[in-house]
C-alpha cells in the first residue's frame, strides 16, 4: 500500500511541475499522450475491473446500475472540473469560485480512483497484484496533474498553484488510506464497497469514451492515434493476461 500512494503521489506532482517548467508545449504530443491513457483505461476497466465486479454473486445483479450511475455522476464531476481531466485546457484567466470548483471535482474523482487500490472486497481473489490497475490510475492522473497546473497558471501566482497541486496529487493517497481504514474497520459492508467500485469503473469508462471522441472530433481517421491506442490496448491485454 505504501508503494501505491508514493507512486499515485509522485506521479501528478512531477508531471505538474513539469508543466511549470515548460511554458510551452505542444497540445499535438499532449493529445498523443491522452489518447494512450485513455485507451489503457478504457482496455483494464473492460478486462480487469468489470469482469471481477459482475463475478460477485451478491452483487451482480445491480452492479450495472452502479457503473451506470457513476458513468452519470463522472458528467457532474467534469462540470466541476471544466473537463480537465481529459485535455481541456484552457488558457484563460478563472475566478476564484472557478478555482475551488475545479479542484473539487478533479480531487474527488481522484480521491475515488485511489479507493480502488485499497483492500477490495470483490477483487481480492484475482490472480493478479494491482499493478496494471495502479498503471492505468497513473496514466490517467499524471495528464490530469499537467493539464491542471497549466490552466491555473494563468491566473494564479506560481506559489498558489503549487501548493493547489500538492492538494491535487495527495488526493488519490488519500482514498487508498480512507478506504482501506474503512474496509478494515469494517465501517461499511462489503456490498457498500462493491457500490463504490462500480462507481468508479462507471467513471472510468466515461473518462475513457470521452477521450476517444473528443480526439477525433471529425471523425477523420488518424493513424499515429490509431496505433497509439492498439498499442495502449495491447500493453493492457499482455498486463492481464500475459505477465
Amino acid at each position: 500500500m505504501v508503494t501505491n500512494i508514493l507512486v499515485l503521489f509522485l506521479s501528478a506532482l512531477l508531471s505538474g511541475l513539469l508543466a511549470v517548467a515548460m511554458p510551452s508545449w505542444k497540445e499535438k504530443n499532449f493529445k498523443m499522450i491522452l489518447v494512450f491513457a485513455g485507451s489503457y483505461l478504457f482496455s483494464i476497466t473492460v478486462l480487469h475491473i468489470l469482469p471481477e465486479l459482475f463475478a460477485n454473486p451478491d452483487s451482480a445483479y445491480y452492479m450495472g446500475l452502479y457503473v451506470l450511475i457513476g458513468f452519470l455522476l463522472q458528467q457532474v464531476l467534469e462540470f466541476l472540473s471544466s473537463g480537465i481531466e481529459h485535455g481541456h485546457i484552457h488558457h484563460h484567466n478563472h475566478g476564484k469560485n472557478t478555482v475551488w470548483m475545479v479542484m473539487i471535482g478533479l480531487s474527488l474523482h481522484a480521491f475515488l480512483e485511489g479507493t480502488l487500490l485499497s483492500q477490495q472486497p470483490s477483487l481480492h481473489g484475482h490472480h493478479h497484484g494491482t499493478e496494471t490497475l495502479l498503471f492505468g490510475i497513473v496514466m490517467h492522473k499524471a495528464p490530469a496533474a499537467f493539464a491542471l497546473v497549466a490552466v491555473l497558471l494563468g491566473s494564479m501566482k506560481r506559489s498558489s498553484v503549487l501548493v493547489l497541486l500538492v492538494v491535487f496529487a495527495m488526493a488519490s493517497p488519500m482514498g487508498v488510506l480512507v478506504s482501506d481504514i474503512v474496509f478494515s474497520q469494517q465501517v461499511l459492508a462489503a456490498g457498500a464497497m462493491d457500490v463504490l467500485f462500480g462507481l468508479v469503473a462507471g467513471g472510468f469508462l466515461h473518462i475513457s469514451t470521452t477521450i476517444f471522441f473528443e480526439s477525433s472530433p471529425h471523425h477523420k481517421f488518424h493513424l499515429t492515434r490509431l496505433l497509439v491506442s492498439l498499442f495502449a490496448a495491447f500493453l493492457a491485454i499482455a498486463s492481464e493476461y500475459l505477465i
